[in-house]
């Protein structure tokens, strides 16, 4: 088995496969990638047994196909120190030693048996549904970072995606904050929904390009593939039923308040330096057209008061938000204003974009309120 191979394009395939590893894996297979040579296609898989991401590469000069499974961490570590230089791979399928050069330098190392690799799942009974890159990208950044942490709530751990007819929409949530976030020109001819686990989705927000490629999702009942360029991603869906989470979003809101994204966000951030650093809390308190942003922590002595100006119609209120969580939901919507939409303050509020360019995407975060401290 001998090939010769571009050590940039190599680097690049490796370094999107490397996402997949673990750290901490419980077959020492797991630590390699698995380098499949059929004619003039190189196949490299990577896998952790819950997810599976296979690159292809077309190469120009190659013989003797076979299998051979390659140290990860090694391989990547040397392609890493190469200018874009050609490489040549020459592999004994009886020992399995493998020799690298490269320029000037030739390097050795002992590969594995790929029949200890586990097998790329093959999916039956699947249903298609392809989907711009760019949109696919833009629901995933929207919406990871509202899924939970909690191993205990397995279905919370990952973003939820619900296919239609009429459109898709992808819902996370850790039971403190949620963003559901809806495309209605993506639509399948059936419906179905699953819930994608968090560690596939970064892997694909990784190597997904901005752009019009088109990605064909495959999904059963237990995994989805994507299938996008040179590659393949196989992973195992998470199992059990999503909250309701319609259910929880307050529909009657006779608060509201218009502001400024950019001058809500860059006020959030430094009042947040000055409040509680377990809490985070910041203080709303909205009379008129003036929302007043406090924020105090009583062991350092610190406080912090800034105004702003704002469109707002409703009685006055006072209500006490996790600045850490509105942040990352303000930095995670486009417009130049957002809204906040309100009831009581001990109800969730609403964040929502104001005039959305885009007339098929549609965006909701919803964040619980924390109990106020009691003023001085």
């Amino acid at each position: 088995m001998k090939f010769i191979v571009s050590s940039s394009t190599l680097y690049k395939n490796l370094q999107a496969l490397s996402g997949v590893l673990s750290s901490n894996n419980t077959l020492p297979i797991l630590d390699d990638f698995l380098f499949e040579l059929d004619g003039q296609r190189l196949s490299i898989t990577a896998s952790d047994l819950e997810t599976t991401m296979k690159v292809s590469i077309m190469l120009e000069n190659a013989e003797e196909s076979g299998v051979v499974a390659i140290p990860a961490r090694i391989l990547l570590e040397t392609l890493k120190t190469f200018a874009d230089i050609p490489i040549t791979f020459s592999i004994n399928q009886e020992t399995l030693g493998i020799e690298i050069s490269a320029g000037e330098g030739k390097f050795k190392l002992s590969g594995h048996n790929s029949e200890d690799f586990p097998q790329t799942p093959q999916l039956e009974d699947t249903t298609t549904i392809n989907i711009d890159a760019s949109i696919l990208l833009n629901a995933f950044n929207k919406t990871i970072f509202a899924t939970g942490t909690d191993e205990l709530r397995q279905v919370m751990l990952g973003v939820f995606c619900e296919i239609t007819p009429e459109d898709i929409t992808f819902v996370a949530t850790d039971a403190h904050k949620l963003v559901k976030y809806r495309r209605t020109d993506t639509v399948s001819d059936s419906s179905a929904s699953f819930i994608l686990p968090k560690k596939p989705i970064n892997n694909l927000r990784s190597i997904l390009s901005d752009d019009d490629t088109k990605v064909k999702i495959e999904y059963n009942q237990t995994n989805a593939s994507f299938i996008f360029e040179n590659v393949i991603l196989i992973c195992r869906l998470i199992d059990g039923k999503y909250p309701n989470y319609e259910a929880v979003i307050p529909i009657e809101n006779s608060k509201k308040l218009i502001i400024g994204r950019t001058d809500l966000l860059t006020s959030i951030k430094r009042v947040a330096l000055f409040a509680n650093q377990s809490t985070h809390q910041v203080r709303f308190t909205i009379t008129g057209k003036e929302l007043l942003l406090t924020s105090e922590d009583l062991d350092f002595s610190n406080e912090a008061k800034e105004r702003l100006t704002c469109n707002y119609t409703g009685e006055d209120i006072q209500i006490g938000f996790s600045s850490k969580f509105l942040l990352e939901m303000l930095s995670n919507i486009d417009t130049e204003q957002v809204c906040l939409e309100l009831s009581e303050s001990n109800r969730a509020g609403l964040v929502l974009p104001v005039d959305n360019p885009n007339e098929h995407e549609f965006i909701l975060m919803l964040i619980m309120p924390v109990m106020l401290n009691q003023e001085n």
